[in-house]
């Protein structure tokens, strides 16, 4: 029995060290603004890694992003991998509602909402993860963080039966000569 509380114990303090507060990022900027970030041509680069913090994935995105007539975000995504092997296309549509936002996706299971706290965005989902023969339905809790106009940096935390499974770091550098953003951290 106190081998089973002691497991009991650390399962549930694995979970807890992944939380993180929205609260704390209300008041910090700048502020996240979604549409104008991945409005145009972002590149990102990111890694999976598996709970035991092996590198399970390297790979880069290609995202060119657009608001469509029925004010829609649109992000088609293009995916390559330096390391391990996962979807290579992806096309987001993204609705605004205020600061939050409804999203869908033909490989999302479920239909993405998301919040915005000052220069941060949580992003939730649930996905059919393929592993090996099988497949997993998991859920996606996404953090994005405003660093500048022109950088994000996003964290995910892959969910099954509520523990964390694998993690998702992904860096977003928008590229549009426009928004002045052509490499580095701006101001």
């Amino acid at each position: 029995m106190r081998m089973v509380l002691v497991i009991a114990s650390i399962v549930l303090l694995s979970a807890c060290r992944t939380s993180v507060y929205s609260e704390e990022y209300e008041t910090m900027s700048p502020n996240i603004d979604v549409f104008t970030f991945f409005n145009g041509q972002v590149n990102a680069w990111g890694i999976v890694q598996n709970r035991d913090g092996q590198l399970v994935q390297r790979f880069k995105v290609d995202i060119k992003g657009a608001v469509n007539q029925q004010e829609q975000l649109v992000l088609d995504e293009t995916f390559t991998y330096g390391f391990g092997e996962g979807v290579k296309h992806r096309i987001w549509r993204i609705t605004r509602y205020g600061d939050s936002f409804k999203g869908n996706a033909s490989d999302i299971a479920t239909e993405a909402t998301g919040d915005i706290y000052g220069n941060a965005l949580r992003w939730q989902y649930e996905m059919d993860l393929p592993v090996d023969d099988t497949t997993y339905r998991v859920h996606f809790d996404d953090w994005m963080w405003a660093f500048d106009k022109c950088t994000l940096m996003n964290r995910s935390y892959i969910k099954k039966f509520g523990l964390v499974v694998a993690e998702v770091t992904i860096f977003m550098q928008n590229r549009e000569p426009s928004m002045g953003c052509t490499g580095g951290l701006h101001p």
